[in-house]
């Protein structure tokens, strides 16, 4: 059982992301390539980042020199909350609103209004705990 966010759990993600049909499909569909950030609310640097190109993980923990669109932070016990027992749209959204989750950089409310999106965020937080 690999860490939260160190790089063995961070090549796991990649590869169990990459190989999720009902995710990839989803942002592809979408049109979905950016560059998102995971960490804790304290520290000044993210603690995982993913390159996504459309909607497949393409590197990992390297920014490749581009900006991140979506900075999304917790505390290591809301991490842990949020990918033990996944969640689902409204989880998320107590999560947010009680500002337990909360995003530095990226608009949540236009994010979860695209069903093409929500549903790979949701599903996103599911995966993060298959990896654990």
């Amino acid at each position: 059982m690999a860490d939260l966010f160190s790089s063995e759990w961070a090549q796991a993600y990649m590869d169990a992301w990459n190989a999720d049909e009902d995710i990839t499909a989803s942002l592809q569909r979408a049109e979905f390539s950016s560059i998102v950030a995971f960490g804790l609310p304290d520290d000044e640097d993210p603690a995982f980042v993913m390159t996504i190109t459309n909607g497949m993980i393409t590197a990992i923990n390297n920014n490749a020199g581009g900006e991140i669109k979506w900075d999304i932070r917790a505390t290591n016990d809301d991490w842990l909350s949020l990918v033990l027992k996944p969640p689902g749209l409204m989880k998320l959204g107590i999560a947010y609103t009680s500002r337990k989750l909360r995003f530095r950089k990226g608009d949540y409310a236009s994010m979860i209004k695209d069903p093409s999106l929500a549903g790979a965020f949701v599903k996103s937080f599911a995966l993060m705990g298959k990896v654990l």
